[in-house]
């Protein structure tokens, strides 16, 4: 069983639990003990794994102390939450990297088939390629998000890194990549060939701009993500606590933890990492704080996926100037879809699902003749 990879939380942990209030979340969740044994995963809905493989990082990045982060999580108070969470303990790293590669798949993979979301945290974003591997024994295409100041495409060389990963995921065979989507980046780190080959791929992108000021039109990318990849390096540094060390632009905590909230509500997300985790005590409250919010945002899951229009959702007909699109909005969520018109283009990838998520201002767009880019754009990848 791939499970057995993994190492029980250590019993420092387990000590500074046992002085904890009942109420806190370190008193609230199974924990994979020595004495105990892994949690039994009927009816477990989130399980925490951590590890540390930073050996394909392109960046110094120094290890992330997991004891100390549990200490600092295991103290927050849960919501209103009626569902199994685990912390499944460590995965040490293999002998090499692809070894920690494998492990980490065969993990996610079974986790997956139990309806278990993997919340890995911990090491380089590299390891989203295991993340993406646990999907390619399914048919399904698969869409990642990642959030990140860089796109993280190579740039002339063969290296698998945090900083080239998406390669290594775009050319492999077989392919199960439908769209991938940054959100964050920053213009002045991104060189123009990465630019060029997002447009060539129709693949999405939103500027760090673009999402502070508006945060919402976030939500519907990460409502069609099969798996999202934090980057904390995303965050400035007055966030991060990295100060004078750290990147002067780049989300702030409200703008990372709603993230984390709409990663966690999106009812399609089967896995999700957190990566190139700073190792400092401000951190490790912020990102207490992070996981916490993506736990809150899967309470308030609204079971709209996969979406089932003939019940519960108003129908919109816009008509432009040289098409039509069909808009619904869910009477539950509140929330808006746009439907492709796949009759139109010849082997569109997208023909099982007609509906890409979208927003209010993506109808009021259309209804002034304003087409919407992500609608075009999973058009073109069709």
């Amino acid at each position: 069983m791939s499970l057995d990879y993994l190492e029980p939380v250590s019993t420092e942990v387990l000590e500074t639990i046992e002085g904890l209030p009942d109420h806190v979340l370190g008193k609230n969740i199974e924990i994979f003990t020595k004495e105990s044994g892994l949690p039994d995963l009927l009816n477990l809905k989130i399980c925490l794994i951590f590890l540390n493989e930073i050996r394909n990082s392109y960046y110094q990045i120094s290890k992330f102390n997991s004891n100390e982060f549990r200490k600092e999580f295991y103290k927050l108070y849960p919501g209103n939450w009626n569902f199994k969470i685990a912390d499944f303990g460590d995965l040490y790293s293999g002998e090499n990297v692809e070894d920690t590669y494998f492990a980490l798949s065969e993990i996610c993979c079974e986790l997956k088939q139990n309806n278990t979301i993997p919340v890995i945290i911990g090491g380089s974003q590299d390891l989203t390629i295991p993340l993406y591997q646990s999907f390619l024994k399914s048919d399904n295409l698969v869409n990642i998000v990642s959030v990140d100041n860089r796109f993280d495409f190579t740039q002339g060389e063969d290296l698998i890194s945090s900083r080239s990963y998406m390669n290594d995921i775009i050319t492999k065979s077989p392919s199960r990549l439908n769209n991938f989507t940054n959100l964050g980046y920053q213009t002045y780190l991104i060189a123009q060939e990465e630019l060029d080959l997002m447009d060539k791929l129709f693949f999405d992108s939103y500027r760090l701009g673009e999402i502070l000021t508006n945060l919402k039109i976030t939500e519907p990318v990460f409502r069609e993500a099969d798996i999202v990849s934090f980057d904390m390096k995303v965050l400035n540094s007055l966030t991060d606590g990295t100060l004078l060390d750290g990147m002067p632009n780049g989300l702030d905590s409200k703008a990372i933890c709603t993230m984390s909230r709409y990663a966690g509500i999106s009812d399609r997300l089967s896995v999700v990492g957190f990566f190139d985790l700073p190792n400092n005590t401000f951190f490790l409250k912020l990102f207490s704080e992070v996981l916490w919010y993506f736990v809150e945002g899967f309470h308030c899951r609204f079971d709209e996926y996969p979406i089932a229009i003939n019940d519960g959702f108003k129908k919109y007909n816009v008509s432009m100037s040289d098409r039509e699109i069909i808009f619904y909005k869910s009477t539950k969520s509140g929330r808006w879809w746009m439907e492709m018109d796949n009759k139109n283009h010849l082997d569109n990838k997208m023909k099982s699902s007609t509906l890409i998520s979208c927003t209010h201002q993506d109808y009021l767009d259309a209804c002034n003749d304003i087409l919407s880019d992500r609608w075009w754009k999973a058009t073109k990848r069709g």
